[in-house]
């Protein structure tokens, strides 16, 4: 959570009601001692997220870190809009993973709904077999009509401040080619889900 705050880029919105102790100060000043109180719009997070995590199979290793991640982004961001997918990006994702395969949201409305102001954040172990990202029919719970690189590739057209989080130890990704795989398709933009790693996809993300 420490780490997520680096990303927050506060707006003055809304009605004036948070006290500005140093305009206050400044203002009196100005008065010759008369009490001249400034209000300000209060605080908001004006960061606006897209997380896609990805849920069973090998992440089913590392669901605590990912439910930790989660927790930390839902309680900084006032703008966090999460959806889940498994192994790779298809032409659906969903919001409830207990109604996954009955309420559906496809890819493309996702695309024209969000704006380009929003930044993208996977959250996945990447570790799937090659086919699952290049072919057409390479998905292992249903038949894609189009390769997930595809829709990676679309996502990071369409929101340029895009980055994965990968829980899986660094260490230990160039055993698995899709790894290598999905890092190239976000152009490197690939981290460790680690303290460090969420200090440079934060860095990559601002």
């Amino acid at each position: 959570k420490i780490a997520l705050r680096k990303l927050r880029r506060f707006a003055r919105v809304g009605a004036a009601e948070e006290l500005d102790l140093e305009g206050t100060i400044a203002g009196t000043a100005r008065q010759a001692g008369l009490l001249d109180l400034q209000l300000r719009p209060e605080r908001h997070n004006a960061v606006k997220v897209l997380m896609f995590l990805d849920v069973g199979g090998s992440m089913d290793d590392h669901v605590k870190i990912a439910e930790e991640l989660f927790s930390a982004a839902r309680s900084e961001f006032k703008h966090l809009e999460p959806f889940y997918f498994h192994n790779c990006l298809y032409e659906w994702v969903w919001r409830d993973n207990r109604r996954r395969h009955s309420e559906r949201i496809a890819t493309r409305d996702l695309l024209h709904t969000f704006g380009p102001d929003y930044k993208v954040v996977f959250v996945g172990d990447a570790t799937m077999s090659p086919y699952e990202i290049v072919s057409v029919g390479g998905a292992n719970e249903h038949w894609n009509e189009e390769p997930g690189a595809k829709w990676l590739a679309r996502v990071c057209e369409a929101w340029r401040k895009c980055v994965w989080l990968n829980p899986q130890p660094e260490e230990w990704w160039q055993a698995h080619g899709s790894i290598d795989m999905i890092r190239r398709l976000l152009e490197g933009r690939m981290y460790p889900l680690t303290l460090a790693g969420l200090d440079a996809a934060i860095r990559a993300l601002r």
